[in-house]
């Protein structure tokens, strides 16, 4: 089953879809779900393998594209999308698969390509916290900080952490298992034609212009945009730039 977190109530607009990234939860989009929640309803996920939502032995971008149309299918039959990282390529996988469920599409700083960068670092120093140690959230920052000094990362990633279960809220053997298909993205025949955004960081290098040509093969009305002064978290570093943003797009 996947945990959905529903945010407003339904009005005459398609509700808007929140799809999170690697190591997420439908929490770490919560200030933007409600401000977006003004004018319709907001349904944010927690992905497979990750948050409140069942474990599973495949982490793959069809599947997870499955789980999203499933989502949109139970909650009116179509909605606009925003996905981030791995979720921007589960989102675009749905897109392409699921056209008729998708009205418009926002991609934040992802591109439907293969990258040579590894998450599994991350893995293994979320996998080597001692919590037998841990009673409060400073004391996992405290150990956390010898292998990943950046403090935004790391309180990015004890939002997954359950103190008082003693456990995290990621299924870390199966997402290290899968690491190859989350890096890379499947060879799909369909396109999207309506309208969507690819929206990136003005400091991220994850979307670069010998991209552009791919993306237009999948979306044909794909646009661009940035947002200056930020990297690949560009919804946590500027959300009110990234909300009304993503509200002017959908609204057009």
């Amino acid at each position: 089953m996947i945990n959905t977190v529903l945010t407003g109530t339904p009005t005459d607009k398609p509700p808007l879809l929140i799809v999170h990234g690697l190591y997420g939860s439908a929490r770490n989009w919560g200030a933007i779900a409600r401000r977006l929640s003004d004018d319709r309803q907001v349904i944010s996920v927690d992905m497979r393998n990750h948050g409140e939502s069942d474990w599973f032995d495949s982490h793959s971008y069809p599947d997870m594209a499955e789980d999203l149309a499933e989502v949109i299918k139970a909650n009116g039959g179509q909605a606009d999308v925003i996905g981030h990282s791995m979720g921007g390529k589960a989102a675009m996988m749905l897109a392409l698969t699921h056209p008729a469920l998708v009205r418009r599409l926002l991609v934040a700083d992802i591109a439907p390509v293969v990258y040579d960068r590894t998450q599994v670092p991350y893995i293994h120093a979320m996998r080597g916290l001692d919590l037998t140690q841990v009673e409060k959230r400073s004391d996992a920052d405290r150990l956390l900080a010898k292998d990943i000094p950046e403090d935004g990362v790391r309180a990015f990633l004890l939002q997954s952490l359950d103190i008082k279960g003693k456990r995290w809220r990621l299924n870390l053997d199966g997402l290290e298992r899968e690491m190859p298909l989350i890096m890379g993205f499947p060879d799909v025949d369909g396109t999207f034609d309506g309208p969507t955004l690819f929206l990136s960081g003005g400091e991220s290098d994850y979307v670069q212009p010998e991209h552009r040509a791919r993306i237009k093969a999948l979306f044909p009305k794909a646009r661009f945009a940035r947002i200056a002064g930020v990297g690949h978290w560009l919804h946590a570093e500027k959300p009110r730039e990234f909300t009304e943003t993503a509200r002017t797009f959908f609204d057009a």
